[in-house]
């Protein structure tokens, strides 16, 4: 097995600390990779609107959403380096943090995520984290490399990973690499993080990428629910 680094560790290193690596991504690009329009989507909603971007890069994707988007939406960035260019608008927040740490202070109406789950270690705690901040009726839509989780001996995950995306109401897609789930829940994993490896070379993308591994023990992952804080009211919603 690897040498495994915990989270804290692995963020500081150059494979996920790169602020370089696709942050001037712009709106094509979203639709390209998560097979939709997000703009389209939230515009074709009622009511205000909340949308969460982790891994947001430069932002200069979510400045041109606010253009085309009702003034009542709320638009926030998280992205663990805080690269951000491009000119302040209103109604868009940028954060610079962890989608392991950070959290949301209402319900989020649609989260996405391209290409930045890829570099994070305990991407089942993310997932899990992600979901708790879904509205009733939110999406979440990332890209998503399922050969990355690896068990204690390095080898992939497989099928006893798809079994448990399916278990807990995820849809992933290997041929396009998207990872899809409809509504608010708190997934429970039988996996037992151990750590991550930068140094695992290129994914599919073509790029550098970090595998998360895991100890399968038949033991439901309910330990990480006490990690977390309590999931955002739906009465809380702005």
């Amino acid at each position: 097995m690897p040498d495994l680094l915990d989270d804290d560790h692995l963020e500081q290193t150059a494979v996920v600390a790169n602020s370089a690596m696709n942050r001037d991504r712009r709106l094509p690009a979203y639709r390209r990779e998560l097979g939709f329009d997000p703009v389209a989507w939230l515009a074709a909603r009622p009511g205000p609107q909340r949308w969460l971007d982790v891994g947001c890069g430069s932002a200069l994707a979510l400045f041109e959403a606010a253009e085309h988007l009702p003034g009542n939406t709320r638009i926030t960035g998280l992205d663990l380096v805080g690269y951000f260019r491009g000119t302040p608008k209103p109604g868009v927040e940028l954060v610079t943090g962890s989608v392991l740490s950070w959290s949301p202070d209402s319900p989020i109406d649609l989260i996405t995520s391209v290409h930045a789950i890829h570099y994070v270690g305990d991407k089942l705690a993310a997932l899990t984290r992600m979901s708790s901040w879904l509205a009733p009726d939110g999406r979440l839509a990332l890209n998503f490399d399922a050969t990355s989780l690896r068990d204690a001996n390095g080898g992939p995950l497989g099928r006893r990973f798809s079994t448990a995306l399916r278990r807990n109401g995820f849809t992933y897609t290997s041929r396009t690499h998207r990872l899809t789930r409809t509504g608010h829940a708190i997934p429970a994993w039988s996996f037992r993080y151990l750590g991550a490896d930068p140094l695992a070379g290129p994914n599919y993308t073509g790029q550098e990428a970090v595998t998360s591994h895991y100890a399968s023990e038949g033991w439901e992952f309910e330990s990480l629910r006490a990690h977390f804080e309590r999931p955002p009211s739906a009465n809380s919603r702005d």
